[in-house]
């Protein structure tokens, strides 16, 4: 079966099923931001390793999903897309139950490869289904369940963890995945084309190598120090393992990942935005949490509510950048989306110890807003330009490159703050973690900059999208 002969109700319970699971599953890549005082606390250990909870997470995914445009293309949809969800579910029952780190970073690296399967699934199914007038709607919809979600979640976490302790993110979670599982049986069903492909074993350790050295070398900088031993080896792993895993592609019959789609220029642009506002996004996901409960000394209910207008203004921009977007085209979106991005993360750089947590919860909505119109119709712009039969290969692609910019962003971000606090203690004292958390909104305001560059003077004007099928 393919997309083109199935129907309407059907696409309509595929869609629904891979929105339910996609918000369960997205809300626990950033839920953990806001238990991270909490959880440090019970499991005994410091923020710089809690934090790994979220970005080891986001490695994890990110070494999944080069996988993902393999497994697609070999195993029927329904079958894979319930074993993503089986994983995942897997990962959150041992999260319930862990008494040690080691523990619990097994059960989210097991939600990662879930997700990481299901993610890199949904968009190559819903770019199947779904004729080219109604993608950039459609994907719209679904950007608001791994956008919103996300950003969401701590609300909802904080919420949780004062009233029944952060384990209950998890039980949440298991129910709401455990009802969409069941859907998912009835509801799924193989809408993408199979083909008998051999697994390139060679290509997915090096793959696996280029992406967890690289991640694990930059997010360590902050613990070990740039030009230490440790952090060298592991870049230079990773550095090594990328440069073999393309020559590989290039030289192969059947390439593990078609890089060669990166000679479209708009696909090429769309993973360079999509790196770039991942390590932002995911930087500030991390530290705003960061700011309101130890910086400002208030409770994770309160660090939720802070973020919870953002994720009101992403649920009702979402939807409406994907129709802009059809209407519209890329190139507006991209410089409104990055241009309100900067002024958001400007206005932090400013932002004192005596300032209105209202200040921060606005300059929030901004930056969500500017989510709302970069995440999904990035996507959709990106594989639009890149034959059909390469959907695959542009999603998992561009999936992971992001991931793993996130991963990045959330480890670099927190050491940009933890060093500047400490070399700044004695001239600033008690202020010293404000003007850390000040330092670390410049440099994503840096990031930002690219990402306008990029917008301004890269992306062309569209009147009319030529989609490439």
């Amino acid at each position: 079966m393919n997309g083109n002969i199935v129907t309407n109700k059907r696409r309509t319970l595929i869609f629904l099923n891979i929105l339910i699971s996609c918000i369960a599953s997205s809300m626990l890549a950033t839920a953990l931001t806001t238990a991270l005082p909490a959880i440090t606390t019970d499991l005994h250990i410091g923020v710089s390793t809690g934090q790994w909870l979220t970005s080891g997470y986001s490695l994890a995914m990110g070494i999944t999903m080069p996988l993902t445009a393999f497994l697609i293309t070999r195993f029927p949809t329904k079958r894979l897309y319930l074993t993503g969800m089986s994983a995942f579910i897997a990962g959150l029952v041992i999260c319930t139950i862990a008494p040690t780190f080691l523990i619990m970073m097994c059960g989210r690296v097991l939600q990662a490869v879930g997700n990481g399967i299901m993610t890199a699934m949904a968009q190559v199914i819903l770019l199947t289904i779904y004729p080219i007038e109604k993608k950039g709607t459609i994907m719209g919809w679904y950007g608001l369940s791994v956008s919103a979600a996300p950003v969401i979640a701590p609300t909802l976490a904080g919420v949780l963890i004062d009233l029944t302790g952060w384990r209950s993110i998890f039980y949440v979670a298991i129910v709401i995945m455990s009802i969409s599982f069941v859907f998912g049986i009835f509801a799924f069903d193989d809408v993408l084309d199979t083909c008998r492909k051999k697994f390139d074993v060679v290509s997915f350790v090096l793959s696996a190598f280029a992406f967890g050295g690289i991640t694990l070398g930059i997010g360590n900088i902050s613990t070990y120090g740039l030009f230490s031993a440790p952090i060298m080896a592991a870049l230079l792993i990773g550095v090594v393992g990328g440069i073999l895993f393309a020559y590989r592609q290039f030289h192969i019959d059947q390439p593990f990942l078609e890089l060669r789609i990166l000679k479209y220029k708009e696909f090429t642009l769309s993973v360079l935005g999509s790196m770039l506002l991942y390590l932002v996004m995911m930087g500030s996901s991390v530290i705003m949490p960061v700011f309101v409960q130890s910086i400002l000394g208030f409770s994770a209910t309160t660090s939720g509510l802070v973020t919870l207008p953002g994720s009101l203004a992403m649920a009702v921009f979402s939807p409406m950048a994907g129709k802009m977007y059809d209407k519209l085209g890329m190139k507006k979106l991209f410089v409104t989306g990055a241009a309100c991005m900067l002024l958001s993360n400007l206005g932090m750089v400013f932002v004192t110890m005596e300032v209105p947590l209202v200040i921060p919860a606005v300059l929030n909505v901004i930056r969500c807003v500017s989510i709302g119109c970069l995440m999904m119709p990035l996507v959709t712009w990106g594989t639009s330009h890149v034959p059909a039969h390469h959907t695959a290969d542009a999603t998992a692609l561009l999936a992971s490159l992001r991931t793993i910019a996130g991963a990045i962003g959330a480890a670099v971000f927190v050491g940009i703050m933890t060093m500047a606090a400490k070399k700044s203690a004695a001239t600033y004292g008690a202020h010293a973690l404000i003007h850390g958390l000040n330092i670390t909104f410049l440099a994503m305001s840096a990031g930002t900059l690219c990402l306008l560059a990029i917008a301004v003077f890269l992306v062309k004007g569209e009147q009319k999208k030529n989609h490439k099928i």
